[in-house]
């Protein structure tokens, strides 16, 4: 099984390998080249993001500067708006649905490291080679959901269909579909009911 393999099945895996080293440096080689470019190069910018996500939909924008470790691993649907400075730590798939909102500053962190010290600290292997191991859990987020200003969504958690994620919260767990849900670790408020329509 090769580490590329290991990375994306969740089991621990050696993020120095060559493969995965060189699909970084695509993936920043890519983000670069869209981060420079104007918002009024739409053309370019797309082009650019289909080159480097797994699946881009239609009518979907990110605004520069964006960050991506692979590109490859996100997904994203139709509909989409992703304010400045979102970060994809897309180690583990990342997949968006389609009508998402993502407010600025938004991080998306599949990337896990080992809780006891021994299994986290630096490794030398016989050739003297430094390493670690890590491991990455995939993040969903459902169609209609709105992710406010500085959500960190953490690996392995899926926000449910038509959720909403109020600013600066720190996902942890799974957030079900039609709520309103906040805070540090994010909790369901409440339902988002017809009483919260603001056109009458």
């Amino acid at each position: 099984m090769t580490e590329r393999e290991k990375m994306l099945s969740g089991q621990l895996y050696d993020p120095s390998d060559r493969e995965l080293a060189c699909l970084r440096q695509r993936a920043f080689q890519l983000v670069e080249r869209f981060n420079r470019l104007q918002k009024e190069d739409a053309a370019a910018q797309r082009e650019i993001l289909q080159m480097l996500l797994g699946k881009m939909g239609e009518h979907v924008t990110f605004r520069a500067t964006v960050r991506f470790d692979y590109g490859c691993n996100t997904y994203v649907g139709d509909n989409c708006y992703f304010n400045f400075n979102a970060v994809f730590l897309d180690c583990a798939p990342i997949r968006i649905g389609s009508n998402v909102m993502v407010g600025p500053g938004a991080s998306f962190f599949t990337a896990l490291h080992p809780l006891l010290a021994e299994e986290r600290n630096v490794r030398t292997d016989e050739t003297g080679r430094r390493y670690n191991l890590e491991y990455a859990k995939p993040i969903t987020v459902e169609d209609d959901v709105w992710l406010g200003g500085g959500v960190i969504l953490n690996g392995g958690v899926t926000i449910g269909c038509g959720a909403v994620i109020g600013s600066g919260s720190v996902v942890t767990r799974d957030i079900p579909p039609g709520v309103l849900a906040a805070g540090v670790p994010c909790r369901v408020i409440r339902p988002i009911t017809q009483a919260d329509r603001m056109e009458r």
